[in-house]
């Protein structure tokens, strides 16, 4: 199964403005993730289309035997820099390399959105072992903050189409989850990312939609984003800006 043309090409464009400027997790909701899906020593976890490893590395603590699987290969040579004993291999949601219930716990974290549904959920129930947990987290855009709004606002125009979109509209009880697995349980957290200026127009660079850009389209994008933040009164002549998400996070059983 290909990866999506705008993952594919944006994210290994970009790996290392994605991996310097996107936000981590904040701890609650990685211990929520860790206690929810019973990771601990000894246990494999599978920590799936892990990007550059934000939330690999915030697993290795649990002493779990994690393996991180993502299929951009940009991205996979910075989680292998990050994390040089920590197996990474190449495969997708849709056609993983493990063996009929192998896997303890599988993790998701910002990519849910990319998968074929329709042929991801099987493939991950197939892995886990019975009573095999799956963890899902994102970080969704707050804007309840007028600068933050306006500068998502830009982005709105390119990611008319963005597959994360559907995502914002989700609750517990619309996951299309029920023929592979039990209820789906939602928790909810906060927390902000500091960044200067120039690192905000870097998390914005980083974005898959904007990195596929022509460059011309790119720098004009950017240069919205530089204006706002040079001219709002919250944001005119600082040095950190903290922008802030909403964790959305879901875990759910493999049903027998």
């Amino acid at each position: 199964m290909p990866v999506h043309e705008i993952a594919q090409r944006g994210f290994d464009a970009e790996a290392v403005t994605y991996d310097r400027t996107r936000p981590s997790y904040p701890p609650a909701a990685v211990a929520w993730l860790v206690e929810h899906l019973g990771i601990g020593p000894g246990r494999r976890v599978v920590d799936l289309a892990a990007g550059t490893g934000k939330l690999t590395v915030l697993l290795e603590p649990s002493e779990a035997r994690v393996v991180a699987v993502e299929p951009v290969e940009g991205m996979r040579r910075l989680l292998r820099a990050t994390l040089p004993t920590t197996p990474a291999v190449a495969a997708t949601a849709e056609d993983l390399p493990f063996a009929d219930g192998s896997v303890d716990a599988l993790t998701v974290a910002q990519a849910f959105h990319w998968f074929d549904v329709e042929r991801a959920l099987p493939e991950i129930r197939r892995v886990l072992r019975p009573g095999g947990r799956l963890g899902l987290v994102w970080n969704a855009r707050d804007r309840g903050v007028d600068w933050v709004d306006r500068i998502w606002g830009v982005l709105d125009r390119v990611e008319k189409r963005a597959p994360w979109r559907e995502h914002e509209s989700w609750s517990e009880h619309d996951l299309p989850f029920d023929r592979w697995f039990g209820p789906v349980h939602r928790a909810e957290f906060r927390h902000e990312q500091p960044l200067p200026p120039e690192g905000v127009v870097g998390r914005f660079r980083g974005v898959s939609h904007v990195a596929v850009l022509p460059p011309d389209e790119q720098a004009a994008v950017l240069d919205e984003v530089r204006a706002i933040l040079a001219t709002h009164p919250d944001t005119r002549g600082r040095r950190e800006l903290r922008i802030p998400y909403r964790v959305d996070a879901y875990w759910c059983e493999r049903l027998p």
